[in-house]
This record gives C-alpha cells, sequence and structure tokens, in this order.
C-alpha cells in the first residue's frame, strides 16, 4: 500500500517538477494577487464617489487588503452588500428635482385663505370667495351680447318713423 502511495506522489511531484507548470503557477499566483490590489483599488474609488466622508474609502480598501489574496473574494461581496447604494452625484440630482418640483408647486397661485389651486385672472376665489385681485374702476370691461335680442324689444333699424327722425303725424 505504502508503494502506490509513493508512486502517486512521484508523479504528482513530478507534473510539479515541470517548469511549464511551475512558471503556469507564478503566473497564476501573480494574477490573483493584481486582481486583489486591484479589487481593494475598485473599493476605494467607489466608496470616493459614494461618500462625502474623507475616511470611508481607506476603510474601504483596508477591508478588502486585510482578507487576504485567498479570501477577497468574500471580502468584495460583503462590501458590495454595506456600501450605499446610491452616489453621491445622483443624490445631488434627486435633490435638485425635488426642488424644481417644489419651486413649481409654490410658482401655483393659491388662494391665501383655503390654500386651493387659483388662475393668475380671477378675481374671486370660487371657493371660499376670498378677493384675490382688485379691478381697477377705469378699466371698462367689455359687456356680453346676447346673440339674439329679447322679445318685445325693436332693433335700432326697426324704431318707428318717430324716432328715426322722420316727421311724424
Amino acid at each position: 500500500m505504502d508503494q502506490i502511495f509513493t508512486a502517486i506522489g512521484d508523479a504528482i511531484s513530478s507534473i510539479f517538477d515541470n517548469p511549464v507548470v511551475k512558471l503556469g503557477i507564478q503566473l497564476t499566483v501573480i494574477y490573483w494577487i493584481l486582481l486583489w490590489l486591484a479589487a481593494s483599488y475598485w473599493a476605494f474609488r467607489d466608496m470616493q464617489s459614494r461618500s462625502d466622508n474623507p475616511l470611508a474609502p481607506y476603510l474601504a480598501a483596508a477591508f478588502v487588503i486585510i482578507f487576504t489574496p485567498l479570501l477577497f473574494p468574500l471580502a468584495v461581496f460583503t462590501y458590495r452588500i454595506i456600501r450605499p447604494q446610491e452616489r453621491i452625484g445622483e443624490v445631488y440630482e434627486r435633490n435638485l428635482a425635488e426642488e424644481a418640483m417644489l419651486a413649481e408647486i409654490e410658482a401655483i397661485p393659491h388662494c391665501p385663505t383655503c390654500d386651493r389651486r387659483v388662475e393668475a385672472a380671477w378675481i374671486i376665489c370660487p371657493t371660499c370667495r376670498t378677493r384675490l385681485n382688485r379691478v381697477c374702476p377705469n378699466v371698462v370691461r367689455p359687456r356680453v351680447r346676447a346673440s339674439r335680442p329679447a322679445r318685445g324689444r325693436l332693433g335700432p333699424d326697426r324704431q318707428p318713423a318717430d324716432a328715426r327722425g322722420a316727421p311724424g303725424r
């Protein structure tokens, strides 16, 4: 039985003693270490865009580095869970949009008494009858004309002859 284990051990050691396999293993380890350092740099840059705290990016990078090259994927996964969801720019844009909406709403005229929306040309609030605008007495308001003359009245061309200036009886 010991001969079988010795033969298997010799076969495995001969594979790892091959210079091509040694080079491949060394390149894989170097690549993994570069990924580890790149992940810590990514965590640093990502936290810079998500937090105003000047210390937070350094803590995020240190968190990934502390997890050693073997466990850094677990650190990156954990960082992705606990990091802030919105970037600083997204929060700023959202706040600007909210302020613009509030300014737009406040620009709409409203009744000072009942706080309902009114038109700028309205003189009286239709809800609470509060006077909104004053009418200048010097402004002539157009009169509303009826589409037909009222019954029993004579139009200007249907006046009696006496009223038109014709000789009377």
